[in-house]
């Protein structure tokens, strides 16, 4: 193929009035640089499939880990963009759902799985994904506390049964 130089139709009044204008690209640059699209959307589909699988994995995972821990984590609206700087309080739950409080009573829930949210599912998990420390060392706690009392209580009904168990032999 030859390298011919694609040109629009001349105007004579427009070439009179405007700067040297700069060379026009050839249409083998024109055809290399649509080779060049093409491949770029095809690794666009690509990633679009792959995303998906794994924001449909991590927000399986984040059930998982999330359900027994709270019924939704509390996200602070400074994390968030710009665009929401009027919302006075923002909650995600285990599902995905981010839910904002604005300052007149207004409620939207947006799911944070969905592909048009990605990139406010990112803000919003960077601000959440630190706070499992906290509500797993409270869980534990938690357990640590019922297992302290039920031990404390279980050796005295022990002792008492025991006891109970031995008059009631006699």
């Amino acid at each position: 193929m030859s390298q011919s130089t694609v040109q629009p139709p001349a105007n004579k009044e427009q070439s009179n009035k405007q700067a040297p204008k700069k060379p026009q690209p050839t249409l083998d640059d024109l055809i290399s640089s649509m080779k060049g699209l093409q491949d770029d959307i095809g690794q666009i589909s690509e990633l679009s499939s792959e995303e998906k699988r794994v924001v449909d994995v991590f927000f399986d995972s984040f059930l998982k880990l999330m359900k027994p821990l709270a019924k939704t984590i509390s996200i602070s609206p400074d994390a968030l963009p710009e665009e929401y700087s009027h919302v006075v309080q923002a909650n995600v739950d285990p599902k995905g759902n981010f839910m904002l409080l604005f300052p007149d009573g207004q409620v939207e829930i947006r799911n944070l799985s969905e592909k048009n949210e990605r990139d406010l599912m990112i803000y919003v998990m960077t601000d959440a994904l630190p706070k499992f420390k906290q509500l797993t060392s409270g869980h534990r706690r938690t357990i640590e506390n019922r297992m302290k009392f039920l031990s404390s209580v279980t050796q005295e009904i022990q002792k008492i049964s025991k006891a109970f168990a031995a008059e009631a032999d006699e």
